[in-house]
């Protein structure tokens, strides 16, 4: 699995959103995008097809081999996940997930600025 491809492919088992919005998420260059969509591809993790409405866009859709995946990659985040609830309590885990989230709205904020200078 290449670096950053069970974000994706997690992401996309469990919101369903566009490859745009979770490769935005990632903060990725179009190229590195381009290629780790291309290694998942080709490595038989998602199946590429043209948008029948517009020609001009392409459909990601997990294969059979990235839902599988999917479901190994969600029962990993849920036993780590458990077992972290377990080290460290509920409120500790809420009090991390705000602070992270914070951050990450804080490098989004910072990233949004630069652009604009």
């Amino acid at each position: 699995m290449p670096r950053n491809g069970s974000y994706v492919i997690g992401a996309i088992a469990r919101t369903g959103a566009q490859l745009s919005q979770i490769i935005n998420a990632l903060g990725v260059s179009k190229q590195a995008a381009g290629q780790l969509v291309d290694t998942l591809v080709t490595r038989g993790y998602l199946a590429r097809a043209g948008d029948p409405d517009d020609r001009r866009r392409l459909t990601i859709t997990l294969t059979d081999r990235g839902l599988a995946a999917a479901e190994v990659i969600r029962n990993a985040v849920e036993r780590v996940d458990a077992s972290v609830l377990g080290q460290v309590g509920p409120e500790y885990v809420a009090h991390t997930r705000a602070t992270l989230a914070a951050l990450i709205e804080a490098r989004h904020d910072t990233e949004g600025h630069r652009r604009d200078q």
